[in-house]
């Protein structure tokens, strides 16, 4: 045995995959995209992944409010918003890619998005067109905003614990780190 010889270990990046649709790696490119850049689904079939040309395909625009770009970009609707985005070079927010957090979180301003496995919004945000881009389908055209991940956890947990933001009490901090 050659001590010497690379060893390959294939270990998958993501939770939900799907055969042929996630890339290997993330592409930390930031650029704008316009109307004329955008691929077609032939171009798409061979950049992303191999998608199936009878799968009905999307325009996605998405305004990353942070970083003050608009992306748009074509995605099937049986592939995730976010996976296909890195796919082709776009980087917008995420964290857990499991639809459990509100990082990628998102408010649909036209379209609609399937999102099944979105656990970290709620209904009552879902019903008012919150969406998480991890975990979401697009259903049809689609135009979205990226939301801040802390005023979407207010929006769906902030009446479960304290009311405004916590006041630093020194005191108390003083008293506890005196205890140690």
């Amino acid at each position: 045995m050659d001590l010497q010889a690379p060893v390959s270990i294939s270990i998958p990046l993501f939770r939900h995959r799907r055969p042929n649709s996630y890339p290997s790696n993330s592409f930390k490119c930031r650029r704008r995209t316009t109307s004329s850049q955008l691929q077609s689904s032939t171009e798409l079939s061979s950049t992303a992944g191999g998608y199936s040309p009878s799968v009905a395909t999307h325009k996605v625009t998405v305004h990353d409010r942070q970083r003050g770009l608009t992306h748009e970009f074509l995605v099937p609707e049986d592939q995730y918003i976010l996976h296909t985005a890195e796919a082709q070079n776009i980087s917008l927010p995420f964290a857990c890619r499991h639809g459990c957090c509100t990082s990628c979180a998102v408010r649909i301003k036209s379209g609609q998005i399937r999102q099944p496995e979105a656990l970290g919004i709620s209904a009552e945000l879902k019903s008012k067109g919150y969406a998480l881009l991890c975990v979401g389908f697009p259903s049809s055209d689609i135009e979205v905003e990226t939301q801040d991940e802390d005023e979407v956890y207010w929006l769906q947990f902030g009446r479960y614990f304290a009311r405004g933001p916590i006041e630093r009490d020194d005191y108390a901090l003083e008293l506890a780190m005196g205890d140690e």
